[in-house]
């Protein structure tokens, strides 16, 4: 798509306002002066970025727009200038930026000084971000270079175009330097979304659709409540139904927890976002066992990390930096943290120690004590050892009342104290692990029942509702 066709697609029709001033060709060579009139004779637009305001589905948003035909949409000093002011005006206007980059990157014709206006560009969006507003990337094919390493990897929220090649340095070059092909498929859009590099694959028809739910989270209010806080002797939650006056009692045992926690059936993050949230936007994760988006819940919008059970790996440094991701994203953008933890500990391997896993919980436990955003942290299922610990430290802590914390598995403990496992029965109740052992001793702060005959539709919906009430 050319320019023009993106924002046809993206805006709301007849809303585009362009805030593009007629560029400064002073002091260019003739030659210089000739190609630039052909890449406007060819691409229709006067410079290799469109820029300006529209709404998308009714709000208002700013837009920064590569136009690829014009010089392979690469970035001179008066395409630079353009993103720059575009960026504090929407800064100033309290406006989101949602842009779509295809270039080559740097303009070889200006040569340093238009290298150098990257950094310019990025740091008008640093302010802008600073600001607390979003800053969505779409990267289109091609995008390289200068523009991939500057404004094209700064967003909040970063996708690309199917089959787009993205990279730094573009394949062509490669070869010119090293005289051999550059590794085919490395630089793609679905390479970069498997290794946790952008976010996703979505195709230009589609980001209206994404966009939609983006700013529906990041932008728009939030919504009443609507289930029920479940406290000891009450019902259900609303959403889920079932017999009122069931009451709940509170005598689990530390090793029944664990036993009810390790269950196949028990729910976790990925029934939670199910059933318990909306709106919900995946990001991706550079590790399976941590889960980031951006949702609703109970209607109120927030950032969630959620550590899952079903992905079968434990821990590592990469799922640590991904959660680490999460909490920075909650910061810049003033919304509330949610962190779910059910986890049965932390990866024990080489490459763990290597990649610095110590020091990854170190910083996550760092990073989340220190936020300015409301945090909640939410014990659903296994709580074991510093990957359990990383997630813990919000201003609100919930536990589901199976839920338990430990600095290891019982079975763990056992074999320190006792040279074996037997004992991890006893030692489990002797820690005092459970969730209620945990509130009397101040670690946790609410406790949501777990009612005999829960659904997992049931038990996240109430942990729902304990959640949106902190987060009021």
């Amino acid at each position: 798509m050319s320019a023009r066709e993106l924002i046809d697609v993206v805006l709301d029709s007849g809303s585009f306002e362009s805030w593009d001033e007629p560029a400064d060709l002073s002091g260019h060579s003739e030659d210089y002066l000739q190609q630039l009139a052909k890449a406007a004779e060819r691409s229709g637009a006067d410079e290799s970025v469109l820029t300006g305001r529209g709404l998308m589905r009714g709000r208002p948003v700013a837009v920064l727009v590569s136009e690829f035909a014009f010089l392979a949409g690469s970035i001179g000093r008066a395409a630079a200038s353009r993103i720059t002011a575009a960026v504090r005006r929407a800064t100033a206007e309290g406006l989101p930026i949602l842009a779509s980059t295809a270039s080559g990157g740097t303009r070889m014709q200006e040569g340093a000084p238009a290298f150098f206006e990257m950094v310019r560009i990025s740091h008008a969006l640093m302010e802008h971000k600073k600001a607390g507003l979003p800053y969505l990337v779409h990267l289109r094919h091609p995008t390289t270079g200068g523009v991939f390493a500057s404004w094209g990897s700064l967003g909040h929220v970063t996708v690309a175009e199917p089959g787009a090649l993205v990279g730094f340095l573009g394949p062509k070059v490669f070869q010119a330097l090293y005289d051999e092909p550059f590794p085919a498929d490395v630089q793609t859009a679905e390479n970069l979304t498997k290794h946790g590099v952008i976010d996703g694959v979505v195709a230009s028809a589609d980001l209206p659709m994404l966009l939609d739910r983006t700013l529906g989270i990041l932008v728009d209010p939030a919504t009443p409540a609507t289930l029920v806080r479940r406290t000891s002797g009450s019902a259900p939650s609303a959403r889920a139904g079932g017999e009122a006056g069931r009451t709940w009692e509170p005598g689990v045992t530390g090793w029944d927890a664990v036993l009810a926690t390790r269950r196949a059936d028990r729910p976790g993050v990925r029934e939670f976002l199910k059933f318990a949230c909306s709106g919900t936007v995946r990001l991706t994760s550079a590790d399976a066992s941590v889960l980031v988006a951006l949702t609703r819940v109970d209607g109120r919008p927030c950032v969630l990390v959620g550590q899952d059970r079903e992905s079968g790996r434990p821990l590592g440094p990469a799922a640590l930096r991904s959660a680490r991701r999460g909490m920075r994203l909650a910061e810049e953008l003033g919304l509330p943290l949610v962190t779910l933890i059910d986890t049965a500990g932390a990866e024990l391997s080489q490459s763990a120690e290597e990649g610095g896993l110590a020091g990854e919980i170190a910083q996550c436990i760092a990073t989340m004590s220190t936020l300015t955003v409301p945090t909640v942290s939410v014990l659903l299922g296994q709580g074991t050892g510093g990957g359990a610990l990383a997630l813990l430290p919000a201003t609100t802590v919930i536990a589901a009342g199976h839920a338990w914390l430990a600095p290891l598995p019982p079975e763990g403990a056992s074999a320190i104290m006792y040279g074996d496992t037997s004992h991890a029965p006893a030692l489990a109740t002797a820690q005092r692990i459970a969730a209620t052992d945990l509130q009397e001793q101040g670690i946790v702060h609410h406790v949501v029942p777990e009612l005999p005959g829960d659904t997992p539709e049931a038990l996240t919906t109430a942990l729902a509702a304990e959640i949106a009430a902190h987060l009021s």
